[in-house]
């Protein structure tokens, strides 16, 4: 792929704008307490909020990852994002006004509020582990495979200097800088990836438009439209018919949705619950626009018979086949501004779960402010280095955003249970809690084994349904009352404003009309 020195231009450019922003931001605005570094001094509008929201979430797990899916499936793999539309609400409505009631810093925080220690110590490793383990290199992998592709850069130098970057404004400004800088990010992500499939459906209908594009596409490669797969569907496996609307992914989008830290970090860090629940809803709505970035490009390159050796290469080959010099630029700003901002984002998240919930309950319960930043910007440094050591052997798999769904899903089970119950059921005990953390793994490759061909989405469905039996029974078993750390519910605190309302039926009545549509 060939960059013109206008495209050298837009892309340094918009690295300069982001590092300098986010340089900015964490100079102007105070970092030195643990609530200013991690939280953002609570001071988050909820146009910040859903913007930084969508920015965490769409990196290249999704802009090559689901473009990958999209070329290998099709639109089905959209149900992640149109799904995740519904969750958000669900999420602003029952669970935000709980967790900001508490004023934690941290999910496994509410789990130490709601259960005991054992609890949070436990998710808290579980999360650290994904976060470095799964997320982070995956991000890094897929980044540095686009930058090889477009470029021609080694695959290690573009790890290494996708995690430079990331790290330049992330570690020093905190959650500050991470998400002021990612209403930057989106709007570079928002307008490159339109860009790039305005582009493509235009050159699929040899020039009569993006509108002409999709209904070619659409008439030529039926198949890839199909919303609910057939059990006899090449990718059953990967997207079981119904079951999932009704089963397994609801487990997965309320586990990252509602449970997930740096995603719920941004609603923690706002000014009010009612600003956080506008900010999640405004997130809804970029999520149902999603797939035209992340889904459809993917769906161009199989309608073009793209010659490819994995899926993953199927964005960065769109890229270099439709989008002209003067514009590649634009185009790859937008696919590194998902990248770097959910790098920042996970980042930041790693360092406040490892600080908030394990050095500074198990290491140094006296430890200042000063300390306690101190702490996270090491840790921010160390989880991004394991990462890059890590990042080159996400090669082995295949489409890699369902590597992550799957590996993830061992956990997700478990912590659905945990949080649900925690949440919503008064007699769950600490115990069942703990039991329910140590079997969510086990139950998951256990199933796997006695049943390999079943859906790893339905196995999450199953596990989770198990999981919450055994919290239940034990919970039966140790007490006839209440748990004494049940949430107590205050007056009003489920009610929201008319325009939430308003909205959230919007996002239903849009979510109605692409099922039937695209069924």
């Amino acid at each position: 792929m060939q960059f013109s020195a206008i495209d050298f231009i837009v892309f340094f450019g918009y690295c300069f704008i982001i590092l300098f922003l986010g340089l900015f931001i964490a100079n102007r605005k105070a970092t030195g307490d643990a609530e200013g570094y991690f939280l953002a001094s609570k001071s988050l509008p909820w146009w910040a909020i859903g913007t930084s929201l969508i920015a965490a979430n769409i990196s290249a797990e999704q802009m090559i990852g689901m473009a990958g899916s999209g070329f290998a499936i099709g639109l089905a793999i959209a149900s992640y994002e149109w799904m995740a539309a519904l969750t958000l609400i669900l999420v602003a409505k029952y669970m935000i006004p709980i967790f900001l009631d508490k004023g934690i810093y941290s999910m496994p925080q509410f789990l130490g509020v709601r259960y005991d220690e054992r609890v949070r110590a436990i998710l808290a490793i579980f999360w650290l582990l994904v976060y470095i383990f799964v997320n982070l290199t995956s991000v890094l992998y897929l980044g540095a495979l686009s930058m090889e592709t477009i470029l021609g850069f080694p695959l290690i130098y573009g790890i290494i200097g996708l995690a430079l970057f990331a790290a330049i404004y992330s570690i020093y400004g905190g959650l500050k800088a991470v998400a002021w800088t990612d209403v930057v990010q989106v709007a570079f992500l928002v307008g490159g990836g339109l860009l790039t499939t305005w582009l493509a459906l235009n050159a699929f209908s040899g020039g009569d438009g993006a509108i002409a594009g999709f209904m070619s596409l659409f008439r030529e490669v039926p198949g890839h439209f199909e919303m609910i797969l057939s059990r006899g569907h090449e990718f059953y496996y990967e997207l079981p018919g119904l079951s999932v609307l009704l089963g397994g992914l609801w487990i997965a989008n309320i586990s990252y949705w509602g449970c997930n830290q740096y995603i719920i970090q941004r609603a923690l860090a706002a000014k009010s619950v009612e600003e956080a629940q506008k900010g999640l809803m405004f997130a809804g709505y970029l999520k149902l626009l999603m797939p035209i970035i992340v889904v459809i490009p993917g769906i161009v390159a199989f309608g073009f018979g793209a010659s490819l050796l994995r899926p993953d290469e199927a964005y960065p080959w769109l890229l270099g086949e439709f989008v002209p010099i003067g514009l590649r630029g634009l185009a790859f700003a937008a696919l590194i501004a998902a990248i770097a901002s959910s790098l920042a984002s996970m980042t930041n998240s790693t360092s406040t779960i490892f600080t908030m919930d394990i050095y500074r309950v198990h290491f140094n319960k006296q430890a200042s402010e000063k300390t306690l930043v101190l702490t996270g910007r090491l840790v921010s440094f160390v989880a991004l280095l394991i990462a890059v050591m890590v990042a080159p052997l996400v090669e082995n798999f295949g489409q890699a955003f369902q590597f992550i769904q799957e590996f993830t899903g061992y956990v997700s089970p478990g912590i659905v249970a945990i949080f649900l119950l925690g949440l919503f059921w008064k007699r769950a005990t600490p115990n069942s809690a703990v039991w329910a953390a140590i079997l969510t793994i086990p139950s998951g490759f256990a199933l796997r084994w006695l049943f390999p061909t079943l859906p790893f989405l339905d196995r999450m469905g199953i596990v989770f349904l198990f999981l919450s039996l055994v919290m239940v029974a034990i919970s039966l078993y140790e007490t006839s009352d209440k748990d004494p750390n049940a949430i107590e519910y205050k007056a009003n605190m489920f009610r929201t404003e008319t325009s939430f309302n308003i909205g959230s039926i919007g996002i239903c009545a849009i979510l109605v009309v692409l099922y039937i549509l695209f069924w």
